[in-house]
């Protein structure tokens, strides 16, 4: 079945009419779900089946939701636990392989819970390093501020998330650690030596290059491309994603409508697709410019298509783990966060 290279929002807790047709006419490559979406088990797994009956009812399509533990935890409680901020993992005491247990069994609790409903996909490792006076966008969603607590934990939170049949979405490639701005509500600008970049900021996301998806950075960096956010430059995509890092999976924007990118939805999903963007990422349920971004969006083919379908030959039954184990690192990675 064709699918066409953007993934959508939905407005509420089922779909409206107009978004069935929406999705039964475009094919979208996947949905993305948020706490509007959310109110209960029934409910979300429910929607979840009748949006992808509308896009076409093969199940090979995205199903996604920005799920990280901490201030970015799109299902909660009473229906689903809370868990930690990543940055939660470095005050559990003893050795290093302690925090990496406990990210890792943390990540297929969380997993778990999203597999049970339908999901197949979550936005979370965050591998951005957040460095001293940066804009607390990131703050502690980074599980250190040291590349190599980062790679560690990115690594065991990735491996957990796979074994309960999730796939993770590395972000926010090739790094948002730095930003002094909050790509949300204006457009970041960097201007530290490529060298510097290179073995800070990029390092996390070349040592997991072989994560399956990854995220953009709606960020400049003017020692790679001072005209452009790394989303909608072919350069930085071309010369530091796919070269530099040699990330080979499937490549999607963030959110087409964050303040960082100055035009409008379609136009911002044609500059990114064009710029090297596997997919384009929309994410408010707004139909009319959920329409601009799907007539802006090709059908996925080519290599697009191959990262596509091989992100999703990844997605597996889960596996059986420690529950009560998971709990407890749960438990106490909440306890002790920082």
């Amino acid at each position: 079945m064709t699918r066409r290279a953007f993934i959508c929002g939905l407005a509420g807790h089922s779909l409206k009419p107009e978004e069935r047709a929406f999705l039964s006419d475009t094919r979208p490559a996947g949905i993305i779900l948020f706490a509007r979406n959310v109110d209960s088990p029934k409910q979300v797994a429910a929607l979840i089946d009748e949006a992808q009956d509308a896009a076409g009812g093969d199940g090979r399509m995205i199903v996604m939701v920005d799920q990280e533990g901490g201030r970015v935890q799109r299902l909660r409680e009473p229906h689903w636990p809370k868990y930690p901020p990543a940055r939660a993992f470095c005050a559990i005491e003893g050795a290093d392989e302690n925090r990496a247990e406990a990210a890792n069994l943390c990540a297929q609790a969380m997993a778990a819970d999203l597999a049970a409903l339908g999901f197949n996909t979550t936005a979370a490792p965050v591998l951005d390093v957040p460095i001293p006076g940066a804009d607390n966008i990131i703050g502690d969603r980074a599980y250190g501020e040291d590349v190599e607590t980062v790679m560690a934990l990115g690594r065991a939170v990735a491996d957990g998330l796979l074994a309960q049949g999730i796939l993770p979405i590395m972000k926010h490639i090739p790094g948002h650690g730095r930003a002094m701005a909050d790509s949300h509500l204006a457009l970041p600008v960097v201007h530290t030596p490529l060298a510097e970049l290179e073995a800070h900021d990029f390092a996390p996301f070349r040592a997991l290059n072989d994560i399956p998806m990854a995220m953009t950075a709606h960020v400049v960096f003017t020692a790679v491309d001072p005209a452009a956010p790394v989303t909608v430059s072919a350069k930085a995509i071309r010369e530091v994603i796919r070269g530099y890092i040699g990330f080979d999976g499937l490549l999607m924007s963030d959110d087409l409508t964050m303040k960082a990118l100055k035009g409008t939805p379609g136009e911002n999903a044609r500059a990114a697709l064009a710029a090297g963007c596997d997919l384009a990422l929309h994410c408010t349920g707004d139909l009319d410019e959920m329409r601009a971004v799907a007539a802006a969006s090709p059908v996925l083919e080519g290599d697009a298509r191959r990262r596509f379908e091989s992100a999703l030959a990844l997605v597996k039954a889960p596996q059986s783990f420690d529950v009560a184990a998971a709990e407890e690192a749960r438990a106490k990675s909440l306890v002790e966060r920082i």
